[in-house]
């Protein structure tokens, strides 16, 4: 125990030394390109306030919310793979995060076809959209997945089946759509962290500092539950409710990434299996481990897209898929 908990210490502090090191290249490129030495003096209040305004008002949201954003979707994969006991399991393949698209797109579609524009309304409606969507996905999937508990092969067929009927809608609506409406939707649904402005920050930062800590304390539920459901009732946990319980917090940390960042598929899946990979299957060590591997590919990801073809911004979910693919291929040859 104590050779693991010194790998989990050396681990941990390389990831956050990553962390940082992402968090300093994000700050200094972009389309204006600010030196470290210039970032410095401008954090202690002495850079002129143009490199202000790019620091505080545009690159650092965006950095905190790819950080929340990415350990929220990290978290939520690992404890679905635990609860499904299948590794393939993932908030984008279970049909969370076309629920949440769909709802986006009903919005853009029906309210501004109502009003003309979504207005100052789309704010914060977007969000809340696609947060009770990807909660009313994961709702249906469970309701139909149910058969005297949950099974893990019935779950991942049941998402997938769902996942396939919300998308095909998808299509449907936004073929309906005007030229501009039809381009904000796909730049969400590929997975752009759209809302890098304080506000979004702070209204979504509570529930992630609520959620995230949550998860971490039932890592001890995690670890009986991955033993099996008998001998997780003669140690006195009742498996149903229990898993119940781990996928609604899992949907409601997926759906608040989902709401944040868009449809960023695959996130949810590789970050829990390189975090094994790296500190093995306890939760205790897992799940923060994810939790900071998550935020560390998903700001690598935005970093590369917004400045590898400067000034066209590519979304992050596209860069996290480009990566995560040939790993999920891999994934279901071994499997």
């Amino acid at each position: 125990m104590n050779s693991i908990s010194r790998k989990f210490k050396w681990t941990m502090l390389g990831l956050l030394v990553l962390l940082f090191s992402a968090c300093l290249v994000s700050l200094n490129l972009g389309v204006v390109t600010i030196s470290p030495n210039e970032v410095f003096y401008t954090i202690m209040g002495h850079g002129t306030e143009q490199q202000q305004l790019i620091l505080f008002e545009i690159r650092l949201p965006a950095i905190v919310l790819a950080i929340l954003v990415g350990a929220g979707m990290a978290v939520s994969g690992t404890i679905l793979q635990s609860v499904t006991r299948n590794e393939l399991a993932d908030p984008g393949i279970l049909g969370i995060n076309a629920g949440a698209g769909l709802a986006v797109v009903i919005y853009i579609s029906f309210f501004k076809t109502a009003t003309g524009s979504l207005g100052t309304l789309s704010t914060f409606a977007l969000p809340l959209f696609s947060f009770l969507g990807a909660l009313l996905t994961a709702g249906l999937i469970m309701i139909l997945a149910w058969k005297r508990g949950f099974h893990s092969i019935r779950l991942i067929l049941v998402g997938i089946g769902i996942n396939a009927g919300l998308s095909a809608m998808l299509i449907a609506l936004q073929l309906r759509m005007t030229p501009h409406d039809f381009m904000q939707a796909m730049v969400w649904l590929s997975g752009d962290l759209w809302a890098t402005q304080w506000k979004f920050v702070w209204a979504l930062l509570p529930w992630f500092l609520i959620l995230v800590p949550y998860s971490l304390y039932k890592a001890h539920t995690l670890n009986i539950l991955n033993l099996g459901s008998s001998v997780a009732t003669g140690l006195g946990i009742r498996a149903d409710r229990e898993r119940l319980f781990l996928l609604v917090l899992a949907v409601c940390l997926a759906g608040l990434g989902v709401a944040a960042g868009g449809g960023i598929a695959f996130l949810g899946l590789i970050a829990p299996h390189i975090s094994r990979r790296l500190i093995g299957p306890n939760h205790y060590f897992l799940l923060p481990i994810a939790a900071i591997l998550g935020s560390i590919i998903l700001l690598v990801a935005d970093t590369i897209g917004t400045n590898i073809l400067s000034p066209t911004e590519i979304p992050a979910g596209l860069v996290v898929s480009i990566v995560s693919v040939p790993y999920f291929v891999y994934l279901l040859m071994k499997k």
